[in-house]
């Protein structure tokens, strides 16, 4: 008998879609029978809650990063039921969220998968109520969990790290009800692919180091910036830069001139990231669940730029003691500090074994069959 199951995610950012459709590409693919449906929760709600909620996510990581920080920090505390602020902001989401409440309860799915706290939070609250009887698994999409993934009651948590279960733990999880499984990324990662074959179809020449810059699924920060530093190297390099959904962005960097002894390649949206990252020896990005947990899927080297306080930058440290990151942190020596690895092929090599060392390729499976075969 075929499973009927709901993916649930927002759109805050790029990575939880992204994990999303991970998991529902990997269920269709071990169980093609079954019935899979992945919504945006943000599709379901008023035009000023969405931008609110997702729009205005994107402008403080533009423009006042450290207030994303700032309430990173404030709410990573126990929760209660009791405490005003937890009350308030479960009261706003729950009357901009009406319509995905009813179609909450109008389905027939025999379980649920989060790949954000948003939908999580609604589902454990109509259960701890009594409206909704439906199992939910939440997948976690940070090397670190924050308590707002924390939603009782749920069947299970899918977490990244072996420390983001132990967060879990903490915060009153039983340990019987996590499992390390890594972040959800695309299938496509869990194929071994040949780096030459990959630039021949890239149209890349990979006669010189390649450098992958990412801005993000949506073209965010000082992408201009970076690239201005990375053409600065005096090495010849081939670099990728990768602008998202951001067409003005992609437009600006097209006009930049490169210097003779670099090949430059601008980029918009792509469907090609797993193999521009087996082709790259380094990627320059924000340290963002999904953007690392497909770096280290291909094995490759994080050069970390700006990562956001709070998630990015617990993120960030994860890879520091891992030895699998370098970090940036001011543009100004960027062109001197990445110049000296890309000069170090040992020291690049040993960084790249690091990376496949925790790369976790199969997570999408990995979560797609513990959802499959749940009870």
């Amino acid at each position: 008998m075929s499973r009927n199951i709901l993916i649930l995610s927002a759109s805050v950012g790029a990575g939880h879609l992204r994990a999303a459709q991970a998991v529902e590409l990997a269920l269709r693919q071990l169980a093609p029978d079954a019935g899979v449906e992945n919504y945006d929760v943000l599709d379901f709600t008023n035009a000023a809650f969405r931008r609110f909620y997702g729009r205005a996510y994107l402008d403080l990581v533009n423009r006042a990063p450290h207030v994303l920080g700032y309430f990173y920090d404030r709410l990573d505390r126990p929760p209660s039921p009791r405490r005003k602020s937890d009350r308030l902001r479960m009261l706003v989401e729950k009357l901009n969220l009406g319509k995905f409440l009813r179609r909450l309860r109008e389905g027939r799915w025999d379980l649920i998968v989060n790949t954000h706290f948003l939908p999580a939070e609604m589902i454990a609250l109509l259960r701890r109520r009594g409206e909704f009887a439906t199992p939910h698994l939440t997948v976690t999409t940070d090397f670190e969990t924050h308590r707002l993934w924390v939603n009782q009651p749920c069947e299970h948590y899918f977490t990244a790290t072996e420390e983001g279960a132990r967060n879990l733990h903490h915060w009153g999880v039983p340990e019987s009800d996590t499992t390390v499984t890594g972040i959800p990324v695309d299938p496509a990662f869990s194929q071994p692919k040949d780096r030459q074959a990959c630039t021949t179809r890239l149209g890349l020449a990979g006669d010189r180091p390649i450098v992958l810059q990412l801005a993000g699924g949506f073209g965010v920060g000082p992408v201009e910036r970076i690239l201005q530093g990375l053409l600065a190297i005096d090495q010849p390099l081939e670099i990728v830069v990768v602008a998202g959904r951001n067409e003005a962005l992609k437009e600006q960097l097209q006009r930049i001139e490169s210097p003779a002894r670099h090949r430059l390649h601008v980029l918009g949206f792509t469907t090609q990231m797993d193999e521009l990252l087996a082709a790259a020896d380094v990627v320059l990005s924000k340290p963002g669940g999904l953007t690392t947990s497909e770096t280290l899927a291909r094995g490759t080297v994080m050069a970390i730029v700006n990562p956001i306080p709070g998630q990015e930058s617990r993120n960030s440290d994860f890879l520091l003691e891992n030895g699998a990151a370098v970090k940036i942190n001011n543009l100004s020596t960027m062109t001197y500090k990445l110049g000296k690895l890309l000069a170090d092929p040992a020291r690049l090599t040993t960084l790249k074994e690091n990376a496949r060392r925790l790369g976790r390729p199969r997570a999408a499976f990995d979560v797609a069959r513990a959802a499959l075969e749940w009870p």
